[in-house]
């Protein structure tokens, strides 16, 4: 089972590098205010994850760059996950605002956020 799940890992990596998606094209301006305000996120995630998978190209489309946190390999990132979120469950999008935290885990969530934060 684990030898299944790495290869269908390695191929949803292929396939999402194959098909890639365009992002939108801001003028510099734009993008450095998209940019400050991506500031306040974090993206925890398993890179083969295939709901991660998901919310990184809707990132990609919208031409957003969220932090990354690595929380199958890193043991800070998990802990980070674990502590703040409450359980170990990718994706989830950390968002500070008006110094408060919001945890957000569903994949369909995230990325409706993304598109009304970032369209």
């Amino acid at each position: 089972m684990k030898v299944i799940r790495w290869l269908l890992g390695k191929l949803i990596l292929v396939l999402n590098a194959v098909f890639s998606p365009k992002g939108i094209k801001r003028n510099p301006q734009d993008q450095r205010q998209v940019d400050e305000k991506a500031r306040s996120l974090a993206l925890y995630q398993f890179e083969a994850c295939p709901f991660c998978v998901k919310v990184r190209r809707a990132m990609k489309r919208q031409s957003v760059n969220v932090a990354l946190k690595d929380a199958k390999n890193n043991p800070q990132h998990r802990a980070e996950l674990e502590q703040g979120g409450g359980r170990i469950k990718v994706p989830c999008l950390r968002i500070e605002k008006n110094g408060q935290t919001q945890w957000m885990y569903e994949s369909s969530d995230i990325v409706a956020y993304l598109e009304k934060e970032f369209a």
